[in-house]
């Protein structure tokens, strides 16, 4: 038998093991679009039956299968003489540090979550063969870098463990924060400084409870789990639930909210739709100069709802407009502080517009910044 390293990429073989049908036949379709032949096992033990006969170049492997698993199948093909040097991939939804550090334990090359995404599956299998020849050529190197690779996949899976604590352990008390600020002003007596310094913390309250919906959206965005719930959406109560939220903030900066709706209902997920707005209004009024308004208005548009909040403060330059969008990215100018509070809000308003089946852009007001989402009808 030839090396793989001399054969094309049409004679070589991608074994596909997982105990899921439909599993398997995406991989299948996916890989045999690229070229690659590819042999299907049900179950550990038919796959070892399959790598035995055909002697394939990759192959896909589930972690969690009756029988014989994953981890277990990994180790009797590592143990093979034939079995040491092929790329083994596995695949799946236990995204956490054990399982990953077990499947290297037991000569795993590469490790793929679930829902496994077309793109991502062809460009690891074609890596995972990449690297394979490169080991042959230079080991020292090859170790080195995978050593890394290791330690960056481990760490983005303690990254998400650790955010997933810090939205849990944050969430209660913030609530309890609002519940208290409630209590307060539900006192006759309270004196009216008192009660809009209790109305004040609300409103922070509110502003951190979605930075930290924000925060779990966008992890969820990151593991293709964020979905839009659509129902049909009453847009005006919509925009005066979230004016009533933001009005006390308004006022402390000297802003206005100003409304202009041509469109009153709207298909999307109202929960998801009312936070992209507050964020979206929340961002306005921080650069909207004082004795100035901020405007939320809807048309429509080519078969879609065009949702529009502008402010007259100093606008983003054109080369900010596309990266103030991305996680973390905050937009600095002498006339436009930061763009994005923490860099979550415009980041988490474009996972929402995406999740729609829409776009989020940055036009120019004459003066100031228009942010504008276009909600597919």
């Amino acid at each position: 038998m030839a090396d793989s390293s001399e054969r094309t990429e049409a004679a070589t073989t991608i074994l596909v093991v997982d105990d899921n049908e439909a599993n398997r036949l995406l991989a299948r379709d996916t890989l045999q679009d690229e070229g690659f032949r590819v042999i299907l096992a049900e179950g550990g033990a038919q796959g070892l039956e399959a790598f035995d006969a055909h002697r394939p170049d990759c192959v896909l492997l589930d972690v969690r299968m009756p029988g014989v698993d994953g981890l277990a199948a990994c180790e009797r093909i590592r143990a093979l003489p034939y079995g040491h040097d092929t790329p083994i991939i596995f695949l799946t939804a236990l995204r956490d540090v054990d399982t990953f550090d077990r499947a290297l334990e037991v000569g795993g090359d590469d490790f793929l979550g679930k829902p496994v995404r077309p793109n991502e599956l062809v460009v690891r299998v074609k890596s995972a063969l990449k690297l394979r020849r490169l080991r042959t050529e230079l080991q020292e190197h090859y170790s080195l870098l995978k050593h890394q690779r290791d330690d960056l996949m481990r760490l983005q899976l303690q990254k998400e463990r650790l955010m997933a604590f810090v939205v849990h352990d944050l969430k209660n008390p913030v609530n309890s924060m609002d519940l208290h600020a409630q209590l307060l002003l539900r006192d006759k007596a309270l004196p009216e400084n008192v009660r809009q310094t209790a109305s004040r913390i609300r409103v922070e309250a509110a502003q951190l409870n979605r930075m930290i919906l924000n925060l779990l959206d966008l992890s969820k965005g990151e593991e293709g789990k964020l979905t839009a719930a659509r129902k049909d959406v009453d847009v005006r109560s919509l925009v005066t639930n979230v004016v009533g939220e933001l009005e006390l903030n308004a006022e402390a900066r000297q802003v206005t909210l100003k409304t202009s709706l041509e469109v009153d209902r709207v298909r999307g997920d109202e929960d998801l739709l009312r936070r992209l707005l507050a964020n979206l209004v929340e961002n306005a009024i921080r650069h909207a100069p004082a004795g100035t308004a901020v405007t939320i208005s809807t048309t429509a548009s080519g078969g879609a709802t065009l949702l529009r909040v502008r402010d007259e403060g100093g606008g983003i330059a054109p080369e900010l407009r596309e990266k103030i969008f991305d996680p973390f990215v905050q937009a600095e100018s002498s006339t436009s502080l930061t763009r994005s509070g923490r860099g979550l809000g415009l980041a988490f308003c474009r996972l929402v517009a995406s999740a729609h089946g829409g776009r989020i852009w940055v036009e120019d007001a004459n003066p100031g910044a228009a942010l504008c989402v276009s909600l597919p009808s």
